[in-house]
């Protein structure tokens, strides 16, 4: 199961939604006949807001002294604005209450001079101080591992699984032995043994019963968590827990604490904070992402909502719902509902709803509109049969679904078996010219 929010952080995010619902209620206090209460609501917010950045110390890094002055300081700057663009809606530009006045000068003011102060003490109290400390943290405690499923994907075998934290928060194990990963595509089952030490970036709970750990395994693990392993892959996926990006075809998220991009083919979103900025319509996240990584051979996984991503040194296999799209090297397949493409070389075949095209070498053959048309050198034969037609369909799928098998096990692609298939293809065609 996955791991529960913290009770201070779920009020926060309670107190949250509070604070919101008021802020709109201020907003149109005159439409309820609420201006009188104009400052009591103003105050009410205020406090909220101090409320809600107290209960936000300690997230991600443990509370510290640095850290309440600095949400303070926070909440100071908050107010400030809040006061200050709250003049433009009828806030008076002084609030009192009980003796003590604040002003939107005065607030800023406090932020700042809390600001300096936060970052005085910082220096003997703030836990990040060392390069390290920006990385996850193996704990020196481990639990039995016999494996996992989510979502569709299988996790075999058994050995220890040991706690990654960043700050107080779990963001993923590391897994002490071999483990076999299983997976179910529309080509294919996809299975791989990985050699540990192997990372899973998840927060599911892995806690089973507690067992002796293994001193040397968190250290060698340790030194493997730097950002140089991911250097590779900067540009596919990354996931520290905290930290989420991942790209694909058409398609980016980018996940932080306080921000949110999401960029597909149908828009765009950026979330900073409670703000939402959005072009055109993109596609929500739904749920967590989910990362399996051998960390000595580059072996990773990646489940983003439909999105399944496998990333080895040899090839990368991208899914999104039913739609598959395999690369290696100069090797491109794609399989889809209604549409299948392969491409290696100089040999290409695409089939899709009615539509049929194989090029190989100095020959292409066409399938469209009933009739087919074959291109060999400065010669083009046309064949207008309807039989013609459907065993260039036929014959051309079935060849690309051949070759997706191999593809999935990870043997690329037969040119041997797919150039023999093809010519095979050509000879049937030759009859129908007589």
């Amino acid at each position: 199961m996955f791991e529960e929010e913290r009770l201070r952080f779920r009020i926060r995010n309670f107190l949250k939604g509070i604070t919101a619902l008021l802020l709109v209620v201020w907003v149109f206090r005159g439409w309820l006949d609420l201006e009188r209460y104009n400052e009591q609501i103003a105050w009410t917010i205020i406090a909220l807001i101090f409320i809600i950045e107290i209960l936000g110390v300690g997230r991600w890094l443990g509370i510290t002294l640095s850290g309440i002055i600095f949400a303070v300081a926070k909440a100071f700057f908050i107010v400030a604005l809040f006061i200050f663009v709250g003049g433009w809606l009828g806030l008076p530009s002084e609030l009192a209450l009980y003796g003590f006045t604040i002003t939107a000068k005065k607030a800023l003011a406090y932020s700042i001079v809390l600001g300096i102060a936060g970052l005085l003490v910082a220096r003997f109290d703030f836990p990040i101080r060392r390069k390290r400390d920006f990385m996850p943290k193996v704990e020196k405690k481990a639990y039995e591992f016999t494996g996992l499923t989510y979502d569709g994907i299988v996790v075999r075998g058994s050995g220890k699984a040991y706690p990654i934290k960043f700050g107080k928060k779990r963001v993923g194990w590391a897994i002490e032995g071999d483990v076999t990963v299983e997976v179910r595509t529309p080509i294919g089952t996809v299975r791989k043994r990985l050699i540990g030490p192997t990372v899973i970036w998840t927060r599911l709970n892995l806690e089973g019963r507690k067992v002796s750990p293994n001193p040397a395994f968190v250290d060698t693990v340790t030194s493997m968590l730097s950002p140089r392993i991911y250097e590779s892959k900067a540009e596919s996926v990354i996931d520290l827990g905290f930290i989420k990006v991942y790209e694909g075809d058409g398609f980016e998220y980018v996940k932080l604490p306080f921000l949110e991009v999401i960029s597909t083919p149908e828009g765009e979103e950026v979330r900073i904070g409670p703000i939402k900025i959005h072009e055109g319509r993109p596609r929500k996240i739904k749920g967590e992402m989910f990362t399996i990584r051998e960390l000595g051979n580059g072996f990773q996984l990646t489940k983003v909502d439909d999105r399944l991503s496998i990333v080895t040194d040899e090839f990368r296999i991208e899914i999104v719902g039913n739609k598959v799209t395999y690369r290696s090297g100069s090797e491109k397949l794609t399989v889809g509902d209604n549409y299948v493409s392969l491409s290696s070389g100089d040999i290409s075949i695409s089939v899709g709803k009615g539509s049929a095209k194989i090029r190989i070498e100095d020959a292409i053959i066409s399938a469209r509109d009933g009739k087919v048309k074959i291109r060999i050198g400065d010669s083009i034969h046309t064949i207008r049969s309807e039989e013609a037609f459907k065993l260039v369909l036929k014959k051309a799928k079935e060849i690309v679904e051949e070759q997706s098998e191999d593809v999935i096990e990870g043997l690329g692609v037969d040119k041997a078996r797919l150039n023999r298939r093809v010519k095979e293809l050509l000879d049937e065609l030759m009859k129908f010219l007589g």
